[in-house]
């Protein structure tokens, strides 16, 4: 595939200032305790970290929405946080980037998913999860599928944004595949193991190699045209987007040939919220006119940006432009 045209590229990020985006998934915050090491505990073989700053971020579904309001989209977001300090802040968080709340649900039966990340000199020590994964009850699965019903009618594109931790029960895909069906607009799903195969007829469906992997339980062939040719026809999507790490991606299209992108992240310092980054990327610049391969092509010198800052962060169209224009070195 011959490289972007970065004309191409800022004509895109203009076009997608206003699109409307509805994400629908599991909510995070994610907590970084930052500091220095200098000895090792006398307790046990363990550094000791001396804290030096402590930051709180949205996670999840979150992020994929902060990134979307990063690039100029508007975004709402469907999930549920819990009736405490943590799911407070995340709605805090939310609405400090810019992203509608209003389709959150608060719930005192779980807690809101936290992910503490401990790092010293920049290197993550250990995190610690606070999270209940079960899937929702039938009560709180009710009142999320209604929210989308109601939300939906009011965006351009869906995002489902999948990590396993209970949103996407059954009535809410059957509410996701009922509005856009009924609307005619892109959805494109990051999904996770439990509801793998429930998304059938998602405009892009974006899986890791290794989610991939897992699902299929066997090895992946993402440079295997005919193989990715079949798998895309078992999920059910018209476009699958294959992200492989530092490898790149891998495009399938129905009726197309195979496209293969690889990497062009110039630096890698941190590759965590990369995938979503790639997400929020796609979604806009499909529902602001781009074809499937231009929308992987921007989205994948987005990723590029991404990998090249510390924590889970959001990049801007300057960067991007920035990216795209700069020639990689030889």
């Amino acid at each position: 595939m011959s490289p972007v045209d970065p004309d191409r590229v800022v004509a895109l990020l203009e076009r997608v200032r206003g699109v409307r985006v509805l994400v629908v998934g599991d909510l995070m915050l994610d907590r970084y305790i930052s500091g220095s090491v200098e000895r090792v505990s006398p307790e046990a073989p363990v550094p000791v970290v001396r804290v030096e700053s402590e930051r709180e971020a949205v996670g999840g579904a979150g992020n994929v929405a902060a990134n979307v309001t990063a690039l100029g989209g508007s975004c709402a977001v469907v999930g549920c946080v819990g009736a405490d300090r943590e799911g407070e802040s995340l709605l805090q968080a939310l609405a400090a980037r810019g992203v509608a709340h209003h389709g959150v649900v608060r719930t005192p039966d779980r807690p809101t998913t936290v992910k503490t990340r401990v790092l010293a000199q920049h290197q993550q020590i250990v995190r610690f999860d606070r999270e209940v994964d079960a899937e929702a009850g039938p009560d709180l699965a009710a009142r999320l599928a209604d929210t989308v019903r109601r939300i939906a009618s009011d965006c351009d594109v869906l995002i489902v944004q999948d990590y396993d931790k209970g949103v996407l029960a059954r009535p809410v895909i059957e509410a996701i595949l009922e509005v856009t069906g009924a609307r005619r607009i892109p959805w494109i799903v990051d999904p996770k193991r439990r509801s793998f195969f429930e998304y059938t007829g998602a405009t892009v469906f974006k899986p890791n190699a290794r989610e991939l992997g897992d699902a299929l339980g066997a090895p992946i062939r993402p440079d295997d045209p005919d193989w990715m040719e079949a798998t895309r026809a078992r999920l059910g999507c018209e476009h699958l987007l294959l992200t492989l790490g530092d490898r790149g991606m891998a495009l399938q299209t129905s009726g197309s040939a195979l496209i293969r992108l690889p990497a062009v992240a110039r630096d890698v310092y941190d590759v965590s919220g990369a995938g979503d980054t790639v997400t929020a990327a796609v979604a806009l610049t499909l529902a602001a006119g781009a074809t499937a391969a231009e929308a992987a092509e921007l989205a994948n010198h987005a990723a590029a940006v991404e990998v090249a800052k510390s924590g889970v962060q959001t990049v801007s169209p300057e960067e991007i432009r920035a990216h795209v224009r700069t020639p990689s070195p030889s």
